[in-house]
């Protein structure tokens, strides 16, 4: 069965109630408004019942003074704005509760009418009290109302266009209805000075300017709140990537070690050997020849990977032409793979594209030398072709193959095949060089392999940019 990986680069109200924020800063306005939104309805739950609890006291305080059928029929208005308004919760809580912060507006922007419905009921109280009740109880209902108006104030500033349909349907409601009652009476001078009429109007004003205080500091609040969970979602990932980078390190540095023992102890060993045997040089030689040579590529690799990692690499990017790039590396691997008793194709399409020639050699190199030494018979096949995307490079061996959940492992520094022949060659280096220089030149590389058939590596060759790559690389260092 077929496995595959991909590669692009390697990266470094009540507060308990509150849904997790975002991860960037650009998603801050949405998330305080959708909380800001949430809070509202926490706040809202229940306070429409209080207020209908207040209706008979109302109706009690107009009984015997208002006939009885307007008085029920106000209250029949009262009590279908409370049903509206417990409808709409549970609305809200089946299907917009968990909701993301685009359904929180979505909910008060179609819904907004449920709290015009409230105002309107209590609106219309004057009309059943005002100049119609002994002046006490006209002075215990403005009350009443005063405190219905004043009551949602804190949950209602949390959004402002909810506050004040609530508030101006409340108060041109009552205004209204004190016109009405001034008409109906033809101008009679009430039981109290005009002046008093000013009363609600203030408080009307007041609660407007209220809300703004209120709503501000709310909203100061959850971006604060919004703040301090990205930099604790910084640090934390800070230190998560500090605490990954020293555990590579050590392994890092512990492989090294121990790859680098084996040549080391072999050439210790041979000149052991060729100071007691000295008639021996001309089998020992090329050994510590071998053996020279394989910590000179382990230091080479191990320098490259410290250069790209503390962005001491310069890319230099040019049009490169890619099929004379690779029939440069034919020339270079050929004679390598031929050496091993493996065929050696190539099937090149013409192209050109924006890239650091160097690096990009570097990179494919890599995909030929590994494939070259995994594979005992068989192949390599170096292809180039043209897609809808751009051109992309191909490596194809016949080798030993990945098994699907080390795809992603073949990346990292050291990784080595396990319990195959031919593996313990080499360091384990190559591909981790492929893997950063392809985050820094944006050449995705991805990879699809077989167990005991072989691996097809692929580069895209998209265009670079240079400052965005040499910042890229210049990047590892964080």
């Amino acid at each position: 069965m077929k496995g595959n990986s991909s590669f692009v680069g390697l990266g470094n109200s009540s507060f308990a109630s509150l849904t997790p924020a975002p991860a960037t800063a650009d998603e801050a306005e949405p998330w305080v408004r959708g909380e800001l939104i949430r809070s509202l309805m926490r706040a809202a739950r229940g306070s429409y019942l209080l207020a209908a609890a207040l209706m008979p006291a109302m109706i009690g305080l107009s009984w015997g003074h208002v006939p009885r059928w307007q008085l029920f029929v106000w209250l029949a208005i009262g009590i279908a704005a409370t049903g509206c308004r417990v409808w709409g919760e549970r609305l809200y809580v089946r299907d917009y509760a968990d909701k993301d912060s685009a359904s929180q507006q979505e909910f008060v922007d179609r819904y907004r009418f449920l709290w015009g419905t409230s105002a309107f009921a209590w609106g219309l109280s004057i009309l059943i009290f005002f100049e119609r009740t002994p002046l006490v109880n006209q002075f215990m209902s403005w009350l009443i109302v005063a405190g219905v108006a004043t009551f949602p104030l804190n949950g209602l500033a949390l959004y402002p266009p909810l506050l004040r349909r609530y508030v101006n349907v409340l108060f041109i409601t009552m205004m209204a209805a004190v016109a009405f009652r001034v008409v109906e009476l033809n101008f009679q001078r009430p039981h109290f000075h005009y002046g008093f009429l000013m009363l609600p109007v203030l408080h009307w004003w007041l609660l407007l300017r209220a809300g703004r205080r209120i709503h501000e500091t709310a909203r100061n609040s959850f971006e604060l709140l919004f703040h301090n969970h990205i930099l604790i979602n910084s640090l934390t990932q800070q230190r998560q990537a500090a605490v990954s980078a020293v555990a590579m390190k050590n392994r890092f540095l512990a492989s090294a070690a121990h790859d680098m023992r084996q040549p080391v102890l072999a050439l210790s060993l041979y000149a052991d050997w060729l100071r007691n045997e000295p008639e021996l040089v001309q089998e020992i030689a090329p050994k510590i020849v071998r053996a020279t040579h394989a910590v000179n590529a382990l230091f080479d690799s191990l320098f490259d990977l410290a250069r790209i990692d503390s962005g001491q690499v310069r890319l230099h990017i040019e049009r490169v032409d890619v099929a004379q790039l690779l029939h440069d590396l034919e020339l270079q691997y050929r004679p390598v793979a031929e050496a091993k008793g493996l065929r050696f194709r190539v099937h090149i399409s013409r192209g050109t594209v924006l890239t650091d020639p160097i690096r990009v050699r570097r990179m494919i190199g890599n995909l030929l030398a590994n494939a070259i030494k995994y594979t005992v018979e068989g192949g390599i096949l170096l292809a180039s072709r043209q897609t809808r995307d751009g051109l992309r490079v191909e490596v194809w061996d016949t080798g030993i193959g990945i098994a699907r959940e080390h795809l992603r492992d073949v990346f990292l520094e050291f990784y080595k095949v396990a319990d195959h022949a031919g593996t313990s060659d080499g360091f384990g280096l190559g591909l981790a060089i492929v893997a950063r220089l392809s985050h820094a030149l944006g050449h995705p590389v991805s990879v699809r392999s077989r167990l005991g058939r072989g691996s097809v590596f692929r580069v895209a060759l998209n265009d670079a940019d240079e400052s965005q790559a040499q910042t890229r690389i210049s990047g590892a260092v964080g």
